[in-house]
């Protein structure tokens, strides 16, 4: 589809299962009464007898795309990201992982794109539970174009993917047609004094931090780091060995997070001085993401004065 500004991750979504449900018969898509918010509810008119609607049985839905798996379908189930995470923890785990059963796992509107949905419906924890369940990819996209380019990547991987989604539209931080490799981290800017580590949400904010740093002539490496599990270690592990200093940033909780990941990686292979930005022992709220973006520490801003502070540490 044509890919623009204005273009929705959710409608690119939907035109990737549209297109794939057509010419494999195998490919299915599970909803938990969210059909909707998720955009699949066109797919239920199109294909009657492959897009399911559980009603509000997350766990239910996460049993019955184990069992598909098991007799030969690809199935896609989705859901509000704290339903598709926290919500159905042991049936991912026991059901799909330990099962070995290929479903994808779609979380939308994860962290503060929950918006005015709240605290109950905020989570900044998913990445940590599925980080800490054996093989499964964890992907969140950077924007509209990169999603359609990992999608036919994400149907061919051969083990369970949460693909923790914003259904909205995050700043194309890539050209329509983008070359992507889901199994690689891109270098977004080159920089020598210190690396910005991001996803999704707040890969934008790492560039507007590292331009903000470039003005008091701080060089920032800018890494779009979209899957956490397994991490690109080699790309960070480089950029750390020219920086010497990091500083981590998501829309999630620091601990379990891409931080957590990447802290571990340069422990093991490169400790370099290091901050994470993310949530700290705080749960969801209402808000506007502008407003909640403050309230978590999750700004430009916030980026340029942690990279100050482990500047001064790497010295």
């Amino acid at each position: 589809m044509e890919i623009n500004e204005k273009t929705l991750m959710r409608d690119v979504f939907i035109d990737f299962l549209r297109r794939t449900m057509s010419a494999d018969p195998k490919v299915v898509v599970i909803d938990a009464d969210l059909a909707k918010c998720a955009g699949t509810l066109a797919l239920e008119k199109e294909f009657p007898d492959r897009a399911l609607n559980t009603g509000i049985a997350e766990a239910n839905m996460a049993g019955m795309a184990a069992g598909l798996s098991a007799y030969g379908y690809i199935p896609f189930i989705t859901s509000f990201a704290p339903f598709a995470s926290r919500r159905i923890c042991d049936q991912a785990m026991i059901s799909i992982c330990y099962a070995k059963q290929k479903v994808i796992i779609v979380g939308t509107d994860p962290g503060i794109a929950a918006e005015l949905n709240g605290g109950t419906h905020m989570p900044f924890e998913d990445v940590a539970i599925y980080r800490a369940i054996p093989d499964v990819l964890i992907y969140e996209p950077t924007d509209a174009a990169e999603l359609e380019a990992a999608l036919p990547q994400i149907l061919a991987y051969p083990h369970p993917v949460y693909l923790r989604m914003h259904r909205k539209n995050p700043p194309l931080m890539h050209a329509a047609g983008t070359k992507f490799d889901l199994m690689k981290a891109d270098v977004l800017h080159k920089g020598s004094d210190i690396t910005l580590v991001a996803t999704g949400l707040l890969v934008s904010t790492a560039m507007e931090a590292a331009a903000e740093l470039e003005k008091e002539g701080i060089s920032a490496e800018v890494i779009c780091a979209p899957v956490c599990k397994p991490l690109d270690t080699q790309t960070i592990i480089n950029s750390f060995r020219k920086t010497g200093a990091a500083v981590t940033m998501e829309n999630h909780n620091v601990n379990g997070g891409l931080g957590s990941a990447v802290a571990e990686a340069a422990a093991e292979h490169c400790p370099v001085p290091m901050y994470r930005i993310g949530v700290r022992e705080k749960f969801g709220e209402v808000g506007k993401a502008g407003y909640l973006r403050t309230v978590y520490g999750l700004e430009a801003g916030d980026a340029v004065r942690a990279a100050k502070e482990v500047l001064a540490r790497k010295k």
